[in-house]
């Protein structure tokens, strides 16, 4: 997103402790509309705040309608200083000119700020809004994107819990704890497709799916603007970055994305669509081209699907200087260009380029620019306001939360907890390593990561405090110490080095305890924005280090903290037990501990496919089928007397080292009758926008193991015979289920028109008459299925 402070909040829906939900405050958010189309959010169309509108509109100038255009920082410090009462210096990172933003703010020209956090700071600014000629408060945007102050796992690992109420929960918490601090605008949530792990932003997701990534974005604006955008633990989200950021070439940061409007409808665009309709309040551009065209200068995304055809009623605010970046792409000369484009494809908000200010009165005067048009961008930046609330309630409001929160804590260590997840454990003949047992008395602890506060945050890790962080090594050696036994500790390394001068502790260590535990992987700062890497093994020499360790003899428990999928070859055919921990957050040491000593049983599942090697990428579960598929064995040498001219690589496997889905637990699970309600649909019945529930599926899992555990039940489906290809199967639905040993439970999914549709050569969502095959199992690898048809 930006290069100033970025927070990182997230959504909410979760009754938090009385006490806290007392003491801390907020405003909520929601957005307007005024268009061709019935609005989208009730929350921001409705009569009362459209008359509001309409009245503050007519008394407004135009330097202070160009005000609301317009974000400005003032360089992204939190702590206040004797200057904050008189001015606050924000830098136009295009023409490096001083804007003095509280003199701008006292003029009633300063539409919103970002990252201004703290509520001394923001109400300073808010005072000298509400004190100008019309009063209209400034609203305070912030990188809120998994915590505030108490930080739960990136969005990437989150999703890995398939568990949209938790998602609802822990992003509520987040605005509980922001809006304290005055910030009433989350730059979240993320919901871009990401394909391809060797893009940074990927841990900022949900994944690879549209379907998965839908459910988390509805989760996300349920938890963040809850049913009434004025309460005042609500949060305007700012959903990004539209649209299909994630497709880059080559996962290669702000590059150019390329694709046919069929897949941009049929696996981009799903999740921003699930957003709008869930109420989403404003939207962000992303930096990208899409087919030529830059999003923020793109009326085809930002007018005619956004609002035409989903009815949008919020507004659009660029993403760090977007607008200005418009120059770059090469498809605006000037300032006055690039503000002409952006704002008549429907860009309301110009963050930090300061374009809009300094050049809508010259293109107003020119008429290049309409006064409609702009006055449009008005009316739905102050339709998000009044529905905040922030008119009648413009400041911070409770007792401000400055570090991470105990009552929420045991919140965010079961999102940590339910993202973990178990990629190997035993297998081939070799014995399961985890749970740990009783007989482990000395447990070495290895590894950059072991005992790093920082790193344990993530990209975008929020207002954090670090000692607020339990490490690995505080979570283990108090476990240890519970259990009788010792934690042994050696770094071993650093993230990214080339010196082995800790090797020879690190054997040592591992030579004298009965398990070693690796904690290995990337740092925060290698993911996310800018953090693109064209190699996806173990940074540094940790690799180097890991077969050290191994070469001991002694069982080794992997845990691999990053923010997307690694190449992890090596290690799935030498170390017994690995699990993705991500970047777990302020509980990590003790989810970690509770997981490896089976307190909580493991029950993560995939949401991006682990690829064997880059040249994978972008891998995904999804793909077509091709003329000359490579079949089930998906072998990289084809048996004896089969042809070699097949869709394969000759050096690797198809497909993914741990698929899409993929997730162990300390028990297991097996599936049986899968069964439809139907075995031949008519298509007059099917082919409606509005049919819910055309074939109901069921299936039975079993816990069969023995221990209690939770199961994520995945429904995948595939359409044969449709006039466009489609892929050889996609998620349509899942559930968590949690049983005791021997247990079973049915599940039951519902198949309807958005589940059996898909978009044609005409960018129509249509359904066929065709052939379909429904599997239920725990991954994309289920194999248990039926069929039905769709008849004339």
């Amino acid at each position: 997103m930006k290069p100033p402070y970025r927070s990182g909040l997230r959504p909410r829906s979760l009754l938090l402790s009385s006490a806290i939900a007392l003491a801390v405050a907020g405003v909520a958010a929601a957005s307007p509309a005024t268009q061709p189309v019935p609005p989208s959010n009730a929350q921001l169309a409705s009569p009362r705040i459209e008359r509001k509108v309409d009245a503050l509109l007519a008394k407004m100038t135009l330097a202070e309608k160009i005000g609301q255009l317009v974000q400005y920082n003032d360089q992204g410090s939190s702590a206040p200083t004797a200057a904050d009462s008189d001015s606050a210096i924000a830098l136009n990172p295009e023409t490096r000119d001083h804007v003095d933003a509280m003199a701008l703010a006292r003029k009633g020209e300063l539409g919103s700020m970002l990252n201004v956090i703290g509520a001394a700071k923001t109400r300073r600014f808010q005072e000298a809004a509400m004190h100008s000629r019309l009063g209209i408060p400034i609203l305070f945007g912030a990188d809120v994107i998994h915590g505030y102050r108490t930080i739960y796992p990136v969005p990437l690992g989150l999703s890995a819990s398939w568990d949209p109420q938790l998602v609802e929960d822990v992003s509520h918490m987040a605005a509980v704890e922001a809006t304290t601090a005055g910030v009433k605008w989350f730059y979240s949530p993320m919901v871009d497709i990401s394909r391809d792990a060797r893009w940074g932003r990927s841990t900022e997701g949900a994944g690879e799916d549209a379907y998965l990534g839908s459910v988390m974005a509805r989760a996300y604006i349920r938890g963040y603007q809850g049913t009434d955008l004025s309460a005042p633990e609500s949060v305007a989200a700012s959903v990004k970055h539209f649209a299909a950021y994630g497709a880059a070439e080559a996962g290669r940061e702000y590059n150019t994305t390329d694709m046919s409007d069929i897949r941009l409808r049929q696996d981009y665009l799903p999740p921003y669509k699930a957003a709008v309709e869930a109420g989403a309040a404003t939207i962000m551009s992303s930096f990208n081209a899409l087919n030529g065209v830059p999003a923020t200068a793109n009326p085809y995304l930002m007018t005619d699907i956004l609002r035409r055809e989903w009815g949008f009623d919020g507004f659009v605010v660029s993403d760090y200087t977007a607008v200005m970046e418009l120059t770059h792409h090469g498809i605006a000369l000037d300032a006055a260009t690039a503000t002409e484009k952006a704002l008549k494809a429907g860009v309301e908000v110009d963050m930090m380029s300061h374009f809009y200010d300094t050049q809508i009165p010259t293109l107003l005067k020119e008429g290049r620019l309409s006064m409609a048009t702009v006055d449009e961008a008005v009316r739905r930046v102050l339709r998000v306001k009044f529905a905040l609330g922030l008119f009648d309630h413009p400041y911070a409001r409770g007792t401000e939360v400055t570090r991470a929160v105990d009552a929420h804590r045991p919140l965010v260590r079961r999102a940590a907890e339910e993202s973990f997840v178990l990629l190997k454990n035993g297998g081939h003949g070799v014995a399961p390593v985890l749970p740990l047992s009783s007989g482990v008395k000395k447990l070495a602890l290895i590894g950059p990561l072991a005992d790093n506060a920082a790193e344990m945050q993530g990209a975008w890790g929020g207002a954090q405090h670090q000692p607020d962080v339990v490490t690995l090594r505080n979570g283990l050696a108090a476990r240890m110490k519970q259990r009788g036994g010792e934690l042994l500790y050696a770094q071993g390394t650093d993230i990214l080095t080339d010196s082995e001068a800790g090797f020879a502790a690190a054997k040592q260590a591992a030579e004298q305890a009965d398990v070693v535990v690796m904690a290995l992987g990337e740092s925060s700062s290698m993911s996310g924005e800018a953090g693109s890497r064209a190699h996806l093994g173990l940074p540094g020499n940790q690799q180097k280090l890991l077969e050290a360790v191994v070469a001991t003899g002694k069982p080794v428990v992997l845990l691999v903290f990053s923010g997307r999928p690694l190449v992890l070859d090596w290690a799935d055919r030498h170390v017994p037990a690995i699990m993705e921990t991500w970047f777990p957050g302020t509980e990590a040491g003790n989810a970690v501990a509770n997981v490896l000593f089976g307190e909580v049983a493991p029950s993560g599942k995939l949401t991006m496919s682990f690829p064997r090697a880059v040249g994978q990428e972008p891998l995904y579960y999804n793909q077509f089928p091709t003329g000359r598929p490579a079949g089930d064995a998906d072998l990289s040498k084809p048996p004896e007397g089969a042809t070699r001219f097949i869709s394969r690589y000759i050096d690797v496997p198809n497909s993914a080292l741990y698929p899409f889905g993929w997730g162990l637990s300390y028990t297991t699970f097996a599936y049986s009758g899968v069964h439809v309600s139907r075995l031949r649909v008519p298509l007059s019945e099917a082919n409606r926008a509005d049919a819910k529930n055309l074939v109901t599926v069921t299936a039975t899992v079993k816990n069969t193991g023995q221990r209690a555990g939770t199961e994520v039940v995945q429904l995948y489906v595939r359409n044969l015979g449709a006039s466009v290809e489609q892929p050889v199967r996609s998620l349509q639905g899942f559930e968590r289920v949690s049983l005791k040993p021997g247990e079973s439970k049915q599940v039951t999914f519902h198949l309807g028109f958005p589940e059996l549709s898909f978009w044609n050569v005409k960018s129509r969502q249509v359904v066929e008459p065709t052939h379909y095959t429904v599997w239920v199992g725990g991954s994309s690898l289920a194999d248990q299925q039926a069929d039905f048809d769709i008849v004339r």
